[in-house]
């Protein structure tokens, strides 16, 4: 039968020893580590009456030995290897992180979106990729596109939208007017208000906030849809039965919003000079009938086509970007709102130089 733990203290010429004797394993030290806390002094701990030493007991006679300065002795080959292992990582540890300087904090946070950024960069021309290979393979194959999926999709991102874009759009024609009219009453050219809101409605603003709102809408809601789909691991699943989620997932969302988006845009863009007819009509005393006149004056056609031009690469950018980030969810359940909002930031920062992008390019080709 195994012998408990015990201590004996014996004081002699050359000092107090404490002797340590039985089992010094965790079962078997009952009140020992409270007895040698009580040890005030010692000139050395003799170990060879021990029996059996295990992690715990080498650390509470290292522990009495650093505090009293006491000499171990005693002890044989396993006892000294555990103790000289316990003394090796008795050190101690700061939790804290250490503080970095400001400019070393500011770089690295520097580096860390721009290699993130370049990841997402190299990651989404690889789905574009992907998704080109999709279209071609449906092309191809007429009978494997899914209608009644596309359909759906098409509903959501643009007729359950008619109502907000258009309000929206309202809005951003009245203030555009107010603002325009305000401007040029200084120099006497209210009636240049019309031009200010055709051309820049027609041209701009109707196609870039419809994007921003579908964005927003839209392009969340395929990266929420998808990534939660992802977590529950039913994309998995469908892989393998043999079906593909680009094609059942991701294309009827890239159509739709390429679809839509020139309808979208040209719906807001025509609201949106309703909103501004009105302003003028109330506060320039400009009446419909010559408002519409003017437009047709100084609006060219050329400004319809670039807006009808740049509508289907914004949903092509709000559709992979949302697509994208859903199906990079992993982990946990907090990963689909980091996407989901990922999705949007990304897609309006792409609307916008893109746009930009358009806007020299159509300037270049004499589209002004």
């Amino acid at each position: 039968m195994t012998q408990a733990a015990d201590l004996i203290e014996r004081d002699d010429a050359t000092g107090r020893t404490v002797i340590l004797s039985g089992n010094l394993s965790l079962a078997h030290l009952g009140d020992l580590p409270q007895r040698i806390d009580a040890i005030d002094s010692a000139a050395s701990i003799d170990l060879a009456g021990i029996d059996h030493i295990d992690t715990i007991g080498a650390w509470i006679v290292h522990r009495l030995a650093a505090r009293t300065q006491a000499q171990v002795v005693g002890a044989n080959e396993d006892a000294n290897r555990l103790l000289d292992v316990v003394a090796r990582n008795d050190q101690a540890i700061d939790t804290r992180p250490q503080p970095l300087h400001p400019i070393s904090r500011v770089l690295d946070q520097i580096g860390a979106a721009t290699k993130l950024s370049g990841t997402t960069l190299i990651g989404m021309l690889g789905f574009l990729g992907a998704t080109v290979i999709s279209l071609g393979h449906l092309i191809r194959h007429p009978g494997s596109i899914r209608i009644n999926a596309i359909v759906q999709r098409l509903e959501v991102v643009g007729v359950s939208a008619l109502g907000i874009i258009g309000l929206m759009s309202f809005l951003v024609g009245i203030v555009i007017a107010q603002q325009g009219s305000v401007q040029l009453q200084q120099f006497g050219m209210e009636v240049l208000t019309v031009n200010l809101v055709g051309r820049l409605t027609f041209r701009e603003l109707g196609v870039l906030m419809t994007a921003i709102m579908v964005a927003g809408r839209s392009g969340s809601a395929f990266a929420a849809q998808l990534g939660t789909m992802q977590l529950n691991e039913e994309v998995d699943a469908m892989r393998t039965i043999g079906v593909q989620p680009m094609e059942a997932l991701v294309m009827p969302r890239i159509l739709a919003a390429v679809i839509m988006m020139p309808l979208l845009g040209f719906y807001a863009s025509i609201v949106a000079i309703i909103g501004g007819g009105f302003l003028c009509a109330v506060s320039l005393d400009i009446p419909p009938v010559t408002f519409v006149q003017r437009l047709r004056e100084v609006v060219p056609i050329t400004d319809l086509y670039v807006g009808l031009v740049k509508a289907p690469v914004f949903g092509l950018i709000i559709g992979i970007s949302g697509c994208f980030q859903g199906l990079q969810v992993r982990g946990n359940a907090e990963e689909v709102g980091l996407r989901t909002t990922a999705a949007v930031v990304q897609a309006i920062f792409l609307v916008i130089v893109i746009d930009a992008i358009f806007a020299v390019f159509f300037t270049w080709i004499g589209w002004t």
